[in-house]
């Protein structure tokens, strides 16, 4: 319990008094948008080292020269964890903005640092909203900003199981004209949601696959696309599990779950 409050006293804090920063980024926005990317990344980054310093968190990243550096990407993941986004986010090679449900758009703070950051809100229970946002997306990833989408459409509370990964999810990378890294997080629940409210020491494993290249696959591929990726992270994830944690009892994947609606959210 100590450690979930040192963590969370950091992160209230660090909000509070970035607002001059806050201030100082909007104006530097007005005279040269591509420099207040990139600082307000190097800001957020800061902060979010520091949090996975005080949770105690260890992080095994593998991959990351599979993530191209001359392109935008649509970044694929599993989510387990609130820490999933903190993880990854640390590692990013250029300003990369998450797909986040429309209520954080309410968080007072946080959400401004999102919207600097490119996040967009998605509304899952509003179809129209969501293709917008879908399509706003599109848009960011052609002038060079990555996406990051947890295409299951909500953290998945089972342990080594996979949500559905939503097609829609993935219009962002097919109309956008940019490759899909599939993002594969193993074990980051043991921070914190397994044992909620305590926060423990945890070593958690990344990795990123190689890149997949719509445009390079087959028609039956592209129509299920969602089940593609999924079987890639599926079959790593597996892999990972029994590499790094072999003391931890491993559910047997069993077969992939059908695809459902891309916006439909889970209960």
């Amino acid at each position: 319990m100590i450690r979930f409050l040192i963590v969370a006293g950091f992160v209230i804090l660090f909000l509070i008094f970035s607002i001059p920063l806050i201030i100082v980024e909007w104006i530097i926005g007005k005279f040269n948008q591509d420099l207040k990317d990139r600082s307000s990344l190097a800001i957020v980054n800061w902060g979010f080292r520091q949090v996975i310093r005080l949770s105690g968190t260890k992080v095994i990243a593998l991959g990351e020269e599979n993530i191209p550096k001359d392109t935008a990407v649509l970044y694929v993941g599993n989510h387990r964890s609130y820490f999933d986004i903190v993880l990854t986010y640390v590692r990013v090679p250029r300003p990369t903005g998450y797909v986040a449900k429309i209520e954080m758009a309410k968080w007072p703070l946080l959400s401004t640092w999102m919207r600097y950051l490119h996040c967009l809100f998605l509304d899952r229970n509003n179809i129209r909203q969501g293709l917008k946002t879908i399509l706003t997306g599109v848009e960011e990833v052609k002038k060079g900003i990555s996406i990051c989408i947890f295409p299951e459409g909500t953290r998945n509370k089972a342990a080594d199981t996979f949500l559905p990964f939503h097609e829609g999810s993935f219009k962002i990378a097919e109309k956008g004209g940019v490759p899909i890294i599939p993002m594969t997080i193993v074990n980051s629940a043991a921070i914190f949601e397994d044992q909620f409210p305590k926060m423990k020491k945890a070593t958690v494993v990344i990795e990123y696959g190689k890149p997949v290249y719509i445009k390079d696959l087959d028609k039956e591929t592209r129509r299920n696309l969602g089940a593609y990726v999924l079987k890639i992270i599926s079959d790593t994830y597996f892999k990972n599990k029994a590499a790094y944690f072999p003391e931890k009892e491993t559910a047997s994947p069993g077969p992939l779950p059908a695809l459902e609606s891309p916006f439909h959210e889970k209960p």
